[in-house]
């Protein structure tokens, strides 16, 4: 959804009404998960994705259809092996849709939730999924304030509190409720998707593969930070557009910059003034990942003069060094596909080993 919402804040903006299909719930094996999101909009301009092509065509016309009739659906998608053209998931997962029209007046909020995301500001979409409820009715929900109405001042009031605390975790799931928000009944679905500012990478040392990491980073949806002491390295014309350059000693910037558990820390200084004062800052703070470049021996020595700063067992067991996984990489380019796969392999549980030599599900249930 992140990545569709500017050409939706356009149609909004425009008033062309578009069909809007957002994956709310997923089993087995689905190939995208809850908060997935395709539009259909005007001249039949198709974004996003739901399935990764498996149901996208019926998807495009069920879109049509709720905008042509005003009313949103609710649609579940499974396999089906009956018939060998039948639309349904090849996978073996399911996947169910919520497939709501959106204009300027069902949803006045939807342009300033759109230009919350955009600004980084944290916001959650709650979305009447099923029930006595107005289906597709949606209510923004901010740190401070909240924006619209699911239909019923209790359930707002219910939906709030709890959108809040999913922001929080940076988290979307489904919730249920009673028709005034009663907290044990479950006669209301109404679906949390949160959209949490993106996580941290931060880059330290700037250098050929510092460059090349921060591409990926930056591909994979990380607001990239890159820093460095020395100014003739750290330039912003030797990195993507998006990516921030600073000038400052390492462990100085990481010391005044705030992590949380999505953030990522790269540190490719190479050189033992400048990454082990950081490590040592890096490894005493959350992270999701730390991870170190350089030889075995670079390693060992690392290892051993942080243990002499005064970092136990249970810190140094959380530094990735050599960091990325084994892919015989050479290039600086080759090297940050390592990390990047190292890095989601940690974020979603995977084990790095080659898909032919595993058995059960492909994507299994995020912990």
């Amino acid at each position: 959804m992140r990545e569709i919402l500017p050409t939706l804040a356009r149609w909004h903006a425009a008033g062309a009404p578009f069909g809007l299909a957002t994956v709310v719930a997923v089993s087995r094996s689905a190939p995208r998960g809850p908060g997935a999101a395709m539009a259909v909009g005007p001249d039949d301009e198709v974004v996003g994705s739901v399935s990764g092509g498996c149901v996208e065509g019926a998807v495009f016309e069920l879109a049509r259809e709720v905008v042509a009739s005003g009313e949103a659906r609710l649609e579940t998608f499974g396999y089906s092996d009956a018939d060998a053209f039948a639309v349904g998931l090849t996978c073996g997962g399911e996947i169910t849709l919520l497939v709501r029209p959106v204009t300027p007046a069902s949803d006045p909020a939807f342009g300033a939730l759109a230009a919350s995301v955009a600004a980084g500001e944290p916001v959650t979409a709650a979305t009447v999924v099923d029930g006595p409820a107005p289906r597709g009715a949606t209510l923004a929900v901010r740190p401070d304030r909240a924006e619209g109405t699911l239909g019923a001042p209790g359930l707002d009031v219910a939906v709030t509190a709890d959108a809040r605390g999913e922001l929080a975790l940076g988290a979307s799931v489904m919730r249920h409720y009673g028709p005034h928000g009663e907290r044990r009944e479950d006669d209301v679905s109404v679906f949390l998707q949160s959209f949490a500012p993106p996580p941290r990478m931060l880059v330290f040392g700037a250098i050929d593969y510092a460059a090349a990491v921060a591409r990926v980073g930056d591909f994979l949806g990380y607001r990239v930070t890159v820093c460095d002491a020395r100014p003739v390295f750290a330039t912003p014309k030797r990195f993507p557009a998006a990516v921030e350059v600073v000038v400052d000693w390492p462990h100085r910037y990481l010391a005044g910059t705030r992590t949380d558990d999505r953030t990522v820390i790269c540190v490719l200084t190479h050189d033992p003034k400048f990454d082990v004062p950081l490590l040592e800052e890096a490894l005493r703070r959350p992270a999701a990942y730390v991870g170190a470049m350089g030889s075995r021996k670079t390693h060992d020595e690392r290892r051993a003069r942080l243990a002499e700063a005064g970092l136990g067992e249970a810190e140094l067991s959380r530094l990735r060094s050599p960091l990325g996984l084994d892919l015989g990489a050479r290039t600086p380019e080759e090297v940050a596909v390592s990390v990047a796969a190292e890095i989601v392999a940690l974020r979603w549980g995977g084990s790095g080993a080659p898909l032919t030599t595993t058995a059960g599900a492909i994507h299994p249930p995020a912990a």
